[in-house]
């Protein structure tokens, strides 16, 4: 891998941001050069939120990505926004939990994981995001499945310390979730 981009977003409140500063936390501390690029106003008040994230092996030239190459989404407004920018091949990885739509994309990978339903049942439904990068993981190791584990061992919030370990369980089963499913097309 050389380059590669990934949007990912949401409503406000489900973790966006924080999802996309633990692929980038894990990519930086594992020698890898990243952008974060953060989408701030009004989604913070549950409009939709996005941020973009990348991870390279060699010096990054633009942080700007209009076609990524995956695309994170957490609800149906980005689904219905991203699924058509993501670049052919690239992959689509969808919270089933809150979306009904399916791709009629022939061109690109989608994997269905039923975010908001693994969050709750290992944890509490906050944690939703973490699930859907295990989920991407799964599909597209950008870093190892360790290197978000620590990142998150690293970045957590004192406030929110005591998820850790119900974070880390979610993203182990996010994970698992798609190495057990093929694909869906």
């Amino acid at each position: 891998m050389s380059e590669t981009s990934v949007v990912i977003a949401g409503f406000g409140g489900q973790g966006v941001l924080f999802a996309g500063q633990l692929l980038a936390y894990a990519g930086m501390e594992n020698g890898r050069f990243v952008t974060w690029i953060p989408s701030y106003g009004p989604e913070m008040r549950g409009g939709t939120a996005h941020c973009t994230v990348i991870i390279s092996d060699r010096p990054i030239g633009a942080p700007t990505v209009t076609r990524p190459d995956i695309a994170i989404v957490l609800n149906q407004p980005s689904f219905d926004k991203y699924e058509p920018l993501v670049k052919p091949g690239g992959l689509l990885v969808v919270n089933s939990s809150l979306v009904t739509a399916s791709s009629l994309r022939d061109d690109l990978e989608l994997a269905l994981v039923p975010a908001d339903a693994l969050a709750e049942q290992f944890g509490t439904r906050q944690l939703l995001n973490v699930a859907a990068l295990g989920a991407m993981l799964a599909k597209r190791p950008l870093v190892a499945l360790t290197a978000v584990d620590q990142a998150l061992r690293n970045h957590l919030p004192a406030s929110k310390a005591h998820l850790l370990a119900a974070n880390l369980t979610v993203l182990e089963k996010g994970y698992a979730h798609c190495v057990q499913l093929p694909l869906a097309q």
